[in-house]
């Protein structure tokens, strides 16, 4: 680890031994069962620094005393990063070159720009190959989606999913994604400490630049522009959800210690889009929330959306970052969230 230096108390999680950083705890809430160790500073670059996982993560680094290069797309967007405390590279997910480059020269590469970008991973991957340094993958729950259409669904997926003896298999829509997963996950054996995240629904406002996650910010911008509040069909999909917070803590431990390979669904609760909708309704002080079906959905707000984020049932259980990593997440009620903090500035 290149300058280094201790910053306060860090964390070891359970039976895992000496590991590469040791992460401090930070406003007097200790994100860790195990909290004896002093901390080391490490350099990351990150992918998606500007957005809203990416740029959470960035920001929970920067406070807990380490360096942060941020990928930017527009020169704006790097200058108001280098205001942050991140140190700015202009470039884009398709900048093979430039993104080997600055992964080689960190200590840890985060990758919260797209999901879905293959040629980004693979450039990681071959800059990191051989070196041992961590890369974490984010990822999303939707690769467990069905074309629900607001009904529900008793069925729920747990990490061994990714195991090699799994025989499960997405939809087709999402095989594109797993196999970038997957592909993240072998890394592993070319001595890459490679790491997915996979996120479910995230609620709470973003600490960096991007303020907003993807769906409850999507039913609250429809129903500003419309009055109403709509839900897809009977609202009765269900999703796990988590807080920012939380996801942001979790990045950290999993740099600091999550062994080569690992899978990790971030959860903590889960509740109905009925009910999140009828929240959304109570907090912005309109009328019940209306059924739409899948067509108009779809025009509102794109097939992806509609019918994969909104419309589908993505119902997982995340215990291996409890076991192995001590994550204890924070927060623990989206409706509780959103009827006393999404309209707060």
């Amino acid at each position: 680890m290149r300058g280094t230096r201790p910053v306060t108390c860090g964390i070891v999680p359970p039976s895992l031994g000496t590991s590469l950083t040791r992460i401090p705890c930070i406003d007097n809430v200790c994100i860790s069962k195990n909290c004896t160790y002093m901390g080391e500073r490490m350099r990351a670059f990150v992918t998606g620094a500007t957005g809203y996982i990416g740029g959470s993560v960035a920001d929970r680094m920067l406070r807990t005393g380490h360096q942060v290069t941020g990928l930017a797309r527009s020169p704006e967007k790097a200058r108001m990063l280098e205001r942050l405390g991140v140190t700015p590279v202009l470039g884009t997910l398709d900048d093979q070159a430039l993104l080997a480059e600055h992964a080689q020269a960190a200590d840890a590469v985060v990758n919260a720009a797209d999901s879905d970008h293959r040629g980004a991973v693979e450039a990681l991957v071959e800059a990191l190959a051989g070196s041992g340094k961590p890369l974490l993958h984010t990822s999303g729950s939707s690769i467990v989606g069905t074309d629900s259409r607001g009904e529900p669904s008793g069925e729920i997926f747990g990490e061994e999913i990714f195991d090699s003896e799994s025989s499960w298999r997405p939809a087709d829509d999402k095989e594109a994604r797993v196999a970038i997963d997957r592909y993240v996950l072998a890394a592993s054996s070319r001595k890459v400490r490679s790491v997915v995240l996979c996120n479910t629904l995230i609620y709470g406002h973003g600490r960096g630049l991007s303020r907003d996650s993807v769906q409850i910010p999507a039913l609250a911008r429809q129903a500003h522009k419309s009055g109403t509040v709509r839900r897809i069909g009977a609202g009765r999909n269900i999703w796990s959800n988590v807080h920012i917070d939380d996801v942001a803590d979790l990045y950290l431990l999993a740099l600091d210690a999550a062994p080569a390979g690992s899978f990790y669904f971030v959860e903590n609760g889960e509740a109905s889009f009925g009910d999140i909708t009828a929240a959304i309704a109570e907090a912005l002080g309109l009328g019940s929330a209306e059924a739409w079906d899948i067509n108009a959905a779809i025009q509102e707000w794109g097939y992806e959306a509609a019918v994969f984020a909104l419309g589908s049932n993505s119902r997982v259980r995340g215990e291996r970052a409890r076991a192995q990593l001590g994550w204890r997440p924070r927060h623990t009620s989206v409706l509780d969230w959103i009827k006393n903090e999404l309209t707060k500035d």
